[in-house]
């Protein structure tokens, strides 16, 4: 992704519901548990970690047992110590005392608890980074060689593949054409960091790459849900037995089941931390209703490029905070314009227009003999069911197709819908070529150009371009 793109628009749930969602993690609650128990006779070592002596105590708190207790444990004290609910006051003694952050939890605000939990969810994810080392704890303990090159572990290079994965995950969760919501099979978010996207069928080698990067991920996914950034359905432990060769696939079991590969989410709070990430990162990361303090020329142009849902949902918090008929005025005043962005500015005004309702008709006869808008506005009235609205000229027709048709050319580019668009006013319009290109409209050669391109018929596509010529003729004389 590139940091000067936009994300697309994510919608976030109130933070008061998130700080709620947070506080109730196993990371969070964990971590905070321990540091109300943490004392004057706690004792840390020196990298600040619970000395081995306390561990069983600690972990009777959390109300964990089995032999990943110790494990659990330990990573709930680290978070509370980089988190700053606990702070280590004398590190030669390895003397704790209850951190500035602790009362956050129960009487800050909002933001200040979701402040603590994104401090939190990045000790998960430097976690989450860093591979399996049971092996190396296993030589150890055997008093074996230990070959640290052996782990072949590029710190700054696992980061990057989960930041990645993560980023797609992102996409994926907000973009029109994702999910939804909905999970995303393993296999499938593995493959769009792994499988060039120039790559019509993926090659052995990088099934093979796809394959791995799934168990990584597998991974790396249980040890973040505790953190309430995913809800994960790991892979069907059957499958990884297979893989190892160690047992025959189970009988009855159904091996076209995607969801036994593995199926993630994003949660509303791992929306709202990976946005506050990538906000951080310098990344344009947008969130339905930034814009509903704003005045109309931003809400147009910032949800220009938004999502049509998106932007709806943009236009309705900011329609709400004002009354009908003034939003429609400043609307209107806003779309005006000959620019490059003007004619998808007033597409997003005439669909903002569509949910002010009737008390928006003053505004739209006062602009009935604007040469941009007048055409807008007799569409408006009409559709509204409103009479006595004064028949447009043949100009003022022409010169609204070529205002849409930009519109749609910047909105969605060369779209099946705007092929069938194109396709309708040739069909409808006898002479449509030899008038239209007379037309005032700074995007009358452009939109031509793209007629030419975009028409089926051989015929029809060489009018469209030989008017859009005598457009940029004019446009040039």
């Amino acid at each position: 992704m590139s940091d000067s793109s936009p994300l697309p628009p994510v919608r976030l749930h109130p933070e008061a519901e998130l700080a709620r969602d947070a506080l109730s993690t196993p990371l969070l609650s964990r971590a905070a548990r321990l540091a109300r128990w943490a004392g004057p006779d706690t004792r840390v070592d020196a990298g600040g970690g619970l000395v081995d002596e306390q561990l069983p105590a600690a972990a009777e708190v959390l109300g964990l047992s089995g032999d990943d207790a110790a494990a659990h444990t330990s990573e709930a004290w680290r978070v509370a110590v980089d988190t700053g609910l606990v702070e280590v006051v004398d590190e030669e003694a390895g003397t704790v005392t209850a951190g500035a952050d602790l009362d956050l939890l129960t009487r800050g605000t909002p933001q200040d608890v979701l402040a603590v939990w994104l401090a939190a969810l990045e000790t998960a994810l430097a976690d989450a980074s860093v591979p399996d080392l049971d092996d190396l704890v296993d030589a150890m303990e055997a008093g074996g060689e230990v070959d640290l090159s052996s782990l072949d572990w590029d710190p700054e290079g696992e980061a990057e593949f989960l930041d990645g994965v993560l980023g797609n995950l992102y996409l994926l969760t907000v973009g029109e054409d994702g999910p939804q919501g909905g999970p995303v099979p393993l296999p499938a978010l593995a493959a769009s960091v792994i499988v060039p996207s120039d790559m019509s069928e993926p090659t052995n080698d990088v099934l093979e790459q796809v394959s791995d990067a799934m168990m990584r991920l597998d991974d790396q996914f249980r040890l973040l849900e505790p953190a309430g950034l995913v809800a994960y359905q790991p892979v069907d432990e059957a499958l990884l037995a297979d893989a190892d060769g160690a047992e025959e696939p189970a009988a009855g079991v159904d091996d076209t089941d995607v969801s036994r590969y593995g199926m993630v989410r994003l949660t509303p709070l791992g929306l709202y931390g990976l946005r506050a990430r990538f906000l951080e990162a310098g990344f344009d990361a947008p969130a339905v209703g930034d814009l509903a303090d704003k005045g109309a020329e931003t809400l147009l142009d910032g949800t220009a490029g938004y999502p049509q849902s998106a932007a709806q949902a943009e236009t309705e918090q900011w329609l709400a905070r004002r009354e009908p008929l003034p939003a429609a005025r400043e609307l209107l005043s806003a779309a005006k314009g000959l620019d490059e962005g003007a004619p998808l500015r007033r597409l997003r005004c005439q669909q903002a227009l569509s949910l002010v309702g009737a008390e928006a008709e003053p505004a739209l006869r006062e602009v009935l003999d604007d040469a941009e808008l007048g055409g807008l506005a007799r569409v408006w009235l009409s559709e509204a069911g409103f009479t006595d609205v004064p028949p447009p000229t043949q100009e003022l027709v022409f010169w609204l197709t070529i205002d849409t048709l930009a519109a749609q050319l910047a909105a969605e580019g060369n779209s099946e819908e705007l092929r069938a668009l194109v396709e309708g006013l040739a069909a409808q319009h006898s002479g449509f070529f030899d008038k239209v290109w007379r037309v005032g409209h700074p995007a009358t050669a452009d939109v031509l150009e793209a007629m030419g391109r975009l028409h089926p018929d051989k015929k029809v596509a060489k009018e469209a371009r030989k008017a859009a010529f005598k457009a940029r003729s004019q446009q040039g004389s």
